[in-house]
């Protein structure tokens, strides 16, 4: 500007004509619409890795496409077993990426925190229908108290458990049945030397969960329940580098069994249960339900002397039985995850392939 011009404007003072506006950083309203995505396909999500999601459009296990979290879901989790919709390229084509733009309302929900002071919830995998906690019989010995845990996260999370004992040519495990007398379970035979049939037609049309200490023969177990695992775990979790590892959870397809999948997650140490409140435990039980109405506030249903006037107390016949066996999940909860937890080899043992013994 010239000390001319600069004197005349000083003279006639400024304008509107003087002043720049800067324009603000978006120059379009912003609205909380998504878009409705109404072809997206239906699909199951099989694998997380790194961003990227495995997922079977319809379930089908013959055609798994990549995909990527839509900007309009912004950090919306996505885990195994969640339905969804995806757009895009869904053919399955090498180097093709499609979207999730859609998460369908869970129907059941297995969560675990790293020990039950951590406020974190680490959903394991969503609307699974049933729960398998595989237990070795021996070598490790037994610990009731991870089944216990894994029982109470079953039933909060709406899942159906079932019991799967391994290494049964080394202990009968008649003691350990006992100790969940009264609860309904169902309990298998599942180690190397027995026939699979009863635990097939368990698993058949249903999303199963596997959960289990390292070295307990899972992978043994899911390598005989999906002979191809280690071929299938290539497909379903190629997504990132396309590696199956064991910090991840995979669903794989059982074959000869429509609509059957087996989640295999990895061998963990421990099951904190900080989301879960001993109510939360005994509500999965109509009959035990209905009788807490009567128990005083507070009360954690523990019985004497923690809690004298606990109505658990005044049942009989099944109820008694279930309400006893259910104490033993409660006293596993209160006691803290200490009880669950062990020491495990360096290898972890939940990776189709590896050669546990079962």
């Amino acid at each position: 500007m010239s000390r001319a011009s600069g004197k005349d404007r000083s003279a006639r003072g400024y304008d509107e004509s003087d002043v720049r506006i800067r324009p603000g950083k978006g120059t379009r309203p912003r609205t909380k619409t998504r878009p409705a995505h109404a072809d997206a396909a239906d699909a199951m999500v099989v694998s997380v890795d790194r961003g990227r999601w495995g997922c079977a459009i319809d379930a089908d296990p013959d055609r798994i496409v990549v995909a990527m979290r839509a900007r309009e879901l912004g950090r919306t989790p996505i885990v195994v077993g969640d339905r969804v919709g995806v757009v895009g390229d869904v053919t399955g084509a090498k180097d093709t990426l499609a979207r999730i733009v859609r998460v369908a309302d869970r129907t059941s929900v297995l969560r675990r925190t790293a020990d039950d002071t951590d406020p974190y919830e680490r959903i394991v995998v969503a609307n699974a229908d049933q729960l398998l906690i595989v237990t070795a019989l021996a070598d490790p010995p037994p610990r009731t108290g991870f089944v216990e845990r894994a029982l109470a996260a079953a039933y909060v999370g709406g899942l159906t458990p079932i019991l799967a004992l391994t290494k049964s040519d080394l202990a009968d495990g008649e003691g350990f049945r006992a100790a969940f007398d009264g609860l309904d379970l169902r309990v298998v035979a599942a180690g190397r030397d027995d026939d699979l049939a009863e635990l097939h037609e368990l698993l058949e049309g249903k999303l199963t969960a596997l959960v289990g200490h390292s070295g307990v023969g899972k992978s043994t177990m899911v390598n005989r329940l999906v002979p191809d695992a280690d071929r299938a775990t290539g497909v379903v979790s190629g997504v990132g580098k396309g590696r199956h590892t064991s910090t991840q959870s995979v669903a794989l397809p059982v074959p000869g069994a429509p609509d059957t999948w087996v989640v295999d997650t990895p061998g963990i140490r421990s099951f904190g249960l900080a989301h879960v409140s001993p109510d939360d435990v005994v509500n999965a039980f109509a009959d035990l339900h209905e009788a807490i109405e009567d128990c005083p506030r507070g009360c954690t249903h523990l019985g004497p002397p923690a809690d004298p006037e606990c109505a658990l107390d005044d049942l009989d016949g099944v109820s008694a039985r279930r309400a006893m066996a259910v104490r033993n999940v409660l006293v596993a909860l209160s006691a803290g995850d200490a009880n669950a937890r062990r020491e495990e080899p360096g290898a972890d043992e939940s990776a189709p392939g590896s050669a546990a013994r079962s």
